[in-house]
């Protein structure tokens, strides 16, 4: 069938308007469909609730960063990373497309506050780890990157894609094929959850001790140190275990212990675990029977690595994070 994909378009609005027109150009010519807020950028909650929805009938998910941050909300964070966040949340592949010199952008299209400025710096460096990034300088590159870019994220991560309503089947034997897909992934869950966890000779135990340890990037200086913080399995699964009937994916999972780590390791601004640590952790964690994690469709059609408990880790989850009383009996 003759698919087309939906590709959402993000950035700051004014001041890189041209660079938004060559990206638009380049997704037409892919025979795709592109979709962005060239009318209503966000600026407050309610337009950003209808961007969401936007973003959850789109394939794929591009953003360009340059030399703003653009409006934020309440909380100080600028629409334009809400709509990442989300965009990542729902497992839409992104391509990332920072200005490749922000030091030689104009002082008129530049953020002036530094602490904006600090804020977009920390933007860029999120957005830009662990996914396709393509750097430029000037907006006639952007058409030829996104080409490329997207072309090989389509063939790579083939998602849903849209078909003309005459090209498909019947309502009815849709309803039934999702049907059959979601009783599949079903009975895959119950049988993953089956599969004993093989026995491991002087496997280390849920409360001994493991040093966690990465990198902390200082932005009022900006440089980076190393940072360590040792703590018990029992600990680490702690930390996680809540989010874990949530299904997140593996970024996700590594975003949520960077962020309950900080406190215990480092004053730095940002932290990063090391990233073979973060796979021993969830092999560890495997090799203790409390997690599965599972290579699957993202809820756009992407692939992705996928955390949740099994029933031991639900066991566990009650243990390490109910509150016990204090009212003497």
């Amino acid at each position: 069938m003759d698919k087309r994909y939906q590709v959402f378009i993000s950035s700051t609005y004014t001041d890189l308007k041209e660079e938004r027109r060559a990206v638009i150009q380049s997704v037409i010519e892919l025979n795709c469909i592109p979709a962005g807020m060239e009318l209503f950028p966000a600026s407050d909650e309610e337009q950003l609730a209808f961007i969401k929805r936007v973003i959850d009938d789109c394939d794929y998910y591009l953003l360009v960063i340059a030399g703003r941050y653009g409006s934020m909300d309440k909380d100080g964070v600028s629409y334009t990373e809400r709509e990442f966040d989300y965009a990542v949340s729902r497992g839409l592949p992104v391509i990332a497309f920072p200005h490749g010199n922000p030091d030689d952008i104009k002082f008129g299209k530049s953020e002036k506050d530094p602490a904006v400025r600090e804020k977009l710096e920390r933007f860029r460096k999120k957005a830009c780890t662990n996914r396709v990034v393509r750097m430029w300088k000037d907006a006639h590159e952007l058409p030829g990157y996104v080409a490329q870019s997207l072309s090989s994220a389509i063939h790579t991560h083939p998602a849903v894609g849209w078909v003309r309503a005459n090209k498909v089947a019947s309502e009815e034997l849709l309803t039934e094929i999702n049907a059959l897909r979601k009783r599949n992934d079903e009975l895959e869950s119950a049988l993953a959850s089956l599969n004993p966890v093989p026995i491991i000779e002087d496997l280390a135990g849920i409360d001994e001790q493991i040093r966690v340890y990465g990198k902390a990037l200082h932005y009022d200086n900006n440089y980076r140190e190393s940072w360590e913080v040792t703590a018990t399995w029992r600990e680490i699964f702690g930390l996680i275990a809540p989010y874990l009937n949530q299904f997140p994916n593996e970024e996700t999972v590594k975003s949520i212990l960077e962020k309950a780590l900080y406190g215990k390791a480092t004053e730095g601004k940002e932290i990063d675990i090391n990233d073979q640590l973060f796979k021993t952790i969830g092999v560890q964690f495997q090799a203790l029977g409390l997690i599965s994690i599972r290579y699957s469709k993202t809820v756009m059609g992407g692939m992705g690595l996928f955390w949740s408990a099994t029933p031991k880790g639900q066991r566990l989850t009650l243990e390490v994070r109910t509150v016990r009383t204090k009212v003497q009996k």
